[in-house]
């Protein structure tokens, strides 16, 4: 050996374990990808479901509302209300579906502003009872 000094570098973080316990970790600190702030809106996700239970029973793999309350763990009448959003109207349908993300608070369109819209068995009328919705909400 020489008398020269040797010097390595290398690179490392911790991670935080169970019961706070450190590790070393060789490497830079990775980077958390980034993700679409906010969070889809609870009923753009109802929507969506209304739309896969419809699949399911119309496929054959439910038999009926009955026993889609049985292995979704609700009550009938919480199916019933879920699969009442399919009574909007289609474009009512989409824009639902296709809601801004909520970035903070609670969700400006929730499910029980839009059941009375539903119940309403002419489209025009839901479509102007959609557009009083939209414009008191603020959206975005």
């Amino acid at each position: 050996m020489s008398d020269e000094d040797i010097t390595i570098q290398r690179s490392f973080h911790f991670v935080v374990r169970k019961r706070g316990r450190r590790e070393i970790k060789p490497g830079p600190k990775p980077v958390p990808p980034k993700s679409n702030s906010g969070t889809v809106p609870r009923i753009s996700r109802l929507m969506a479901l209304a739309i896969k239970f419809d699949g399911l029973i119309r496929s054959g793999a439910i038999t009926d509302q009955a026993e889609l309350a049985n292995l979704a763990h609700v009550t009938r009448a919480r199916v019933t209300q879920i699969m009442n959003l399919l009574h909007l109207a289609p474009d009512i349908q989409e824009a639902i579906l296709f809601l801004p993300k909520t970035t903070k608070g609670r969700d400006p369109i929730r499910e029980a502003h839009v059941r009375p819209i539903a119940a309403e068995a002419c489209w025009d009328q839901q479509r102007q009872a959609w557009h009083m919705l939209e414009a008191h909400t603020i959206v975005g």
